[in-house]
């Protein structure tokens, strides 16, 4: 059998779309998955049929910092780590999906001449995965405007997996709703959002008499909030069910995320992470959406309570035109892309 090596890793988005693809490729495969300690060993372990490799990575740093100093030399370490793995498997295929975890796995595949895959979620090109372009065959592109940065790169999409498209909302057992009301779900990430939660806390009782909300807080759940309508929820195993049960999102702008919400079809409101502990893309992500009509947005520099309740009622009062641009633009095929571009670049 064919092997193929899956790898990125830092957050849920750089996971979860790897696993899309694997899902479309199918049985007549053998996976690995090359990652970190993070939170990809944690997803990758709940998965069948896939062998979990980890290295030691180092996380680039965009900040001038004396760790930086390290960088060089913990690279180098990761990317021997890497090489060792991929020598003694000797994999036919790397697919990227891109994170600071599968830059040495990228590096080392290249000297090993096994040809590597790679894609980009969000709008503008992160830095690991500038560095991936490098070395990878194609760069495969959840934005059409993302081509424009090299030749390597080709629109497909972002792979969702099939579980988020075939959720269903009467899995959900818990939590007392109003059958009078819209659905509101909340979403912070994988990791949550303090931003989000404490904007929730403060507003919750106005939102809770138009909406029935389910909060998906991360680990740092909200204390003491309690209305007969409202449902904190650390995390969501299910998250096809939830957003089966959903009208409306509230949530960051990750591309994975709001790209789930576009299959889904569902209106949202986006609060992006500030420039001021991200590079932007979020903010990137959040007008694109905004500008297509699917999406409102506030950025939190401009935050305010009015302003996120009058952004609400206007998607209320507009959700079947916001679901109509969806649909004129919303597409599925991006795993089978992806799975056809693999196969022709297996060695």
């Amino acid at each position: 059998m064919k092997k193929i090596v899956l790898t990125g890793g830092g957050t849920a988005g750089h996971v979860y779309p790897a696993l899309a693809v694997k899902e479309e490729l199918g049985g007549d495969y053998q996976f690995h998955f090359i990652g970190g300690e993070g939170m990809e060993k944690d997803i990758v372990a709940k998965e069948k049929g896939i062998v979990y490799h980890q290295i030691h990575p180092v996380k680039l740093e965009r900040k001038l910092t004396l760790k930086n100093l390290l960088i060089p030399l913990k690279l180098i370490k990761s990317i021997f780590e890497a090489k060792k793995i991929l020598k003694e498997m000797r994999p036919d295929i790397i697919f990227s999906k891109g994170g600071f975890v599968a830059v040495p796995v990228v590096i080392a595949g290249h000297w090993l001449k096994i040809p590597v895959i790679s894609h980009e979620s969000d709008l503008s090109m992160g830095l690991a995965n500038k560095i991936i372009l490098k070395y990878c065959l194609v760069m495969c592109t959840t934005f059409k405007q993302t081509c424009d940065l090299s030749p390597k790169c080709i629109y497909t999409g972002q792979p969702i997996r099939k579980k988020i498209l075939n959720g269903n909302k009467n899995n959900i057992k818990n939590g007392n709703f109003d059958k009078n009301k819209r659905n509101l779900l909340i979403v912070g990430g994988s990791s949550g959002a303090k931003f989000l939660n404490d904007i929730t806390a403060d507003n919750l009782e106005k939102i809770t008499k138009k909406f029935n909300v389910i909060h998906l807080t991360g680990k740092n759940a909200l204390a003491g909030a309690s209305y007969q309508n409202y449902l904190p929820l650390a995390y969501a195993e299910n998250m096809g069910d939830y957003l089966d049960w959903a009208d409306i999102v509230l949530s960051r702008a990750g591309s994975g995320a709001i790209n789930e919400f576009l299959a889904k079809n569902l209106p949202m409101l986006l609060i992006p992470l500030s420039k001021k502990c991200s590079r932007g893309d979020q903010i990137e992500n959040a007008k694109l959406f905004s500008s297509l009509g699917i999406a409102k947005m506030i950025e939190e520099e401009e935050f305010s309570n009015e302003k996120l309740l009058d952004c609400l009622d206007d998607i209320v009062k507009h959700q079947e035109k916001y679901i109509k641009n969806m649909k004129n633009i919303s597409s599925n095929n991006a795993s089978k892309k992806i799975a056809k571009i693999i196969k022709e670049n297996l060695k």
